[in-house]
């Protein structure tokens, strides 16, 4: 089985970054929490550049992803660079490791609304002193890892889940839930995309009999079912052909809707499609897809949205598409932005990019919203 659909994606991890200036121990310090080599240690300052991730199970905490990060004070050439996307991963995690050689402060851009753990890393033998959330030892005793993980799990404690239900709040235990999935061009070989994959299990878990069908084959499905079903999912690209088959009284949503919901303010950006029928010839539109694949013919974001948003709106509309992380400062030019569904970041994560185009002014919306409302479906579909 595809290692995709049996290990838990990164993000529904608890992200946790271990920050700090250079040479401050931080590989040492998630090569000895992990308990792997994972992250390439050295007197040289400066040795790690780009984000290292290294997942595994921390109980009672459950999956993690520790996140190795270049140093704050990185004053190489591409310091400036490498400083950004820490304060990247910075905005994005759940927890925040501060690794502090002996000497150094805690730094001003130490987060105030997420658990923190402050480690200062001795060069000697000193003993081992622990007062939560701070600890002093030596990251290469022979017990650090230990020591370690039981400290990141005490510091991290029991935060309660502020996540908004993937389907709890749609269905009750022996409810029938179809899912509609259009296996084109686009579907990976041999496996189920994340938001399909991670919709079937979260049915599983409310006690829900899940089916699940191709767009072509959904009158059939009905037909064979022997009553409706109480909640069908579908792609948002086929919402139309869905609604069209589908009797008005089974309530109807997308991957794409549920995914924003859990992961980012899906209120907000059902509002922001609203900004699609204000759009005026010349207006600039970004499309932000937070995973990076190889597009091909039919691409949702480079040729059937910005097609569907030119049809709707019957303006010249000038359309970027990236793949990652926007700039913040270069946000400021665009009319609207159309974000994916965020599968693949956490929760922080897509809460801080729309406070980033919030702050920069500007309406961001998902594909599922701007495509219900493209269609005159906002109001028939349920979240």
């Amino acid at each position: 089985m595809p290692s995709e659909l049996n290990s838990t994606p990164r993000g529904i991890r608890v992200n946790i970054g271990v920050f700090g200036n250079v040479n401050a121990g931080k590989s040492t310090f998630v090569n000895a929490v992990t308990g792997r080599s994972t992250a390439i240690t050295s007197p040289v300052a400066g040795t790690t550049t780009d984000p290292v991730y290294k997942t595994m199970e921390l109980l009672p905490i459950g999956p993690v992803v520790f996140i190795d990060t270049a140093g704050l004070n990185d004053e190489t050439v591409l310091g400036e660079k490498r400083k950004e996307k820490t304060i990247e991963v910075m905005k994005s995690c759940d927890m925040a490791v501060f690794v502090l050689s002996e000497g150094d402060k805690i730094p001003d851009e130490c987060p105030k609304n997420i658990p923190v753990l402050i480690v200062e890393n001795l060069r000697n033998n000193e003993p081992y002193s622990e007062n939560i959330p701070k600890i002093r030892l030596n990251l290469l005793s022979e017990n650090a890892g230990d020591i370690l993980r039981n400290a990141v799990i005490k510091a991290y404690g029991t935060p309660a889940d502020l996540s908004p239900e993937l389907t709890g709040n749609l269905v009750k235990s022996g409810d029938i839930a179809l899912l509609v999935a259009p296996q084109d061009i686009q579907a990976p070989k041999g496996r189920l995309i994340l938001p399909e994959v991670q919709t079937i299990r979260d049915l599983l878990d409310n006690k829900c009999i899940v089916m699940m069908t191709s767009a072509d084959k959904l009158e059939a499905a009905l037909n064979g079912l022997s009553r409706l079903p109480d909640l069908v999912v579908t792609d948002s690209q086929v919402f139309p052909q869905v609604n069209a088959v589908l009797p008005k009284a089974v309530p109807l949503t997308s991957f794409s809707l549920l995914m924003a919901k859990i992961k980012g303010d899906l209120p907000k950006l059902i509002k922001g499609a609203e900004t699609i029928s204000r759009l005026e010839n010349g207006d600039k539109v970004l499309i932000v897809e937070s995973c990076t694949h190889h597009p091909m013919e039919g691409d949702i974001a480079r040729e059937k949205l910005p097609k569907l948003l030119r049809k709707f709106t019957g303006k010249e509309l000038v359309i970027d598409v990236i793949s990652g992380c926007p700039d913040p400062r270069t946000l400021s030019g665009y009319r609207l932005a159309v974000h994916c569904g965020g599968c693949m970041l956490n929760r922080r994560a897509m809460l801080s990019r729309q406070a980033d185009f919030e702050n920069s002014g500007v309406p961001l919306t998902n594909f599922g919203a701007a495509i219900a409302y493209m269609n005159g479906m906002l109001d028939r579909v349920c979240y």
